[in-house]
């Protein structure tokens, strides 16, 4: 078993997809209409045939209420992983992206927080090298 398919729920698909191909770098797999909204599904360039992030419509009564207490409690809908959190951290503030947490260190991860506009906090983060133990007796 392995997973397929994760969303964000995004108050805007069309401004969503902007933000996650053009700023953060995501490649679309699929964006088939639907009617009012569309089936949209981004994919990292880096494993194009991974899991697909699904760009999904707030407009369910419980969604909005949900995403708002997330968002005034500082909580991330969705984590993706990085290689170097410094540079990407660096990158997406040259793109005017909007941190709420710069690079912090916890220990085994560095994690950091930004605004992906569509009312979402998504976390990047970096797992730490683990250190070689020092020889004993």
């Amino acid at each position: 078993m392995r997973i397929h398919l994760t969303g964000v729920f995004v108050d805007d698909q069309q401004k969503a997809l902007r933000f996650y191909t053009e700023t953060l770098g995501f490649q679309v797999k699929h964006n088939i209409p639907m009617g009012e909204h569309a089936w949209i599904t981004v994919v990292s360039e880096e494993a194009p045939e991974g899991t697909e992030l699904l760009l999904e419509p707030d407009e369910h009564p419980a969604v909005r209420p949900f995403k708002t207490a997330l968002m005034e409690d500082g909580i991330p809908g969705a984590s993706f992983a990085v290689d170097d959190i410094e540079a990407e951290h660096e990158r997406l503030i040259a793109k005017d992206v909007r941190f709420v947490q710069p690079p912090t260190d916890y220990g085994t991860v560095i994690c950091a927080v930004f605004d992906d506009t569509c009312g979402n906090l998504i976390q990047i983060s970096q797992e730490k090298k683990k250190q070689p133990q020092q020889g004993g007796t």
